[in-house]
């Protein structure tokens, strides 16, 4: 089951621990937060409470207690993630018969980028691989539009990238489009550039409603802004 943590004054500490948790389960979670925990006088501890879905309310000496949940997954996850990867794999290396791209492609949905390819992250404390394409920060329920033609070659809901759907332009350039509250299209459908195929949401590992959209060329990612052209 995945875990969700509160985060708990250390004056609190040694009550909490003999009624929540142990102290070797505390050191076995995951640090959802940017720095580290430090269970002295002064410091902040973090406790696991078992949840699922969104974090809980968690409320201590009736006072409400900040949670954030641990991103690392668990053995069930990682069976569902292999899964996944298999059906992503083949999906990546689509080259349908008669499209052709046209190399200009539109913005899929209008805001702000707010992670650039290639950008470094961290996650949990450990560097993690660069960003593989471009966020943009958009409400959620707002359209998102095939930037160019192609035929839809994958949808679905996934641990990582939640709704998803992966579009084909031709001659190895496909298009992935992550996190959408709402898929639209079905698998095979051929869609004209600007139609709807989808809209922005929060799905998947997404601390926020945007839209990450990856472009793939050869199998390799690029910066979909190369292909943005006159269409930024």
């Amino acid at each position: 089951m995945p875990m969700t943590c509160c985060l708990i004054h250390r004056c609190h500490l040694v009550r909490l621990i003999a009624t929540a948790a142990s102290t070797a389960m505390i050191g076995a979670v995951s640090n959802p937060l940017p720095f580290k925990p430090s269970p002295v006088p002064g410091g902040v501890a973090i406790v696991p409470v078992q949840a699922r879905g969104q974090a809980p309310a968690v409320a201590y000496h009736g006072e409400p207690v900040l949670t954030r949940r641990t991103a690392n997954p668990t053995p069930e996850d990682e069976a569902r993630i292999a899964k996944e990867q298999a059906l992503l794999g083949p999906a990546w290396k689509a080259w349908p018969q008669g499209f052709k791209p046209t190399l200009s492609f539109h913005r899929p949905t209008p805001g702000a980028l707010t992670s650039s390819f290639g950008l470094r992250r961290v996650f949990n404390g450990e560097a993690r691989a660069p960003h593989s394409g471009l966020d943009i920060k958009a409400p959620a329920g707002q359209a998102v539009r095939a930037p160019a033609a192609g035929v839809v070659e994958l949808t679905g809901d996934f641990f990582f990238s939640g709704g998803t759907v992966m579009l084909a332009h031709g001659e190895g350039v496909v298009s992935l489009f992550a996190h959408l509250s709402k898929v639209t299209v079905t698998q095979g459908q051929v869609l004209r550039a600007g139609e709807v195929l989808g809209e922005v949401g929060r799905t998947g590992r997404a601390t926020g409603p945007h839209l990450h959209w990856s472009l793939s060329l050869n199998n390799a990612r690029v910066d979909p802004r190369i292909f943005l052209g006159s269409h930024p």
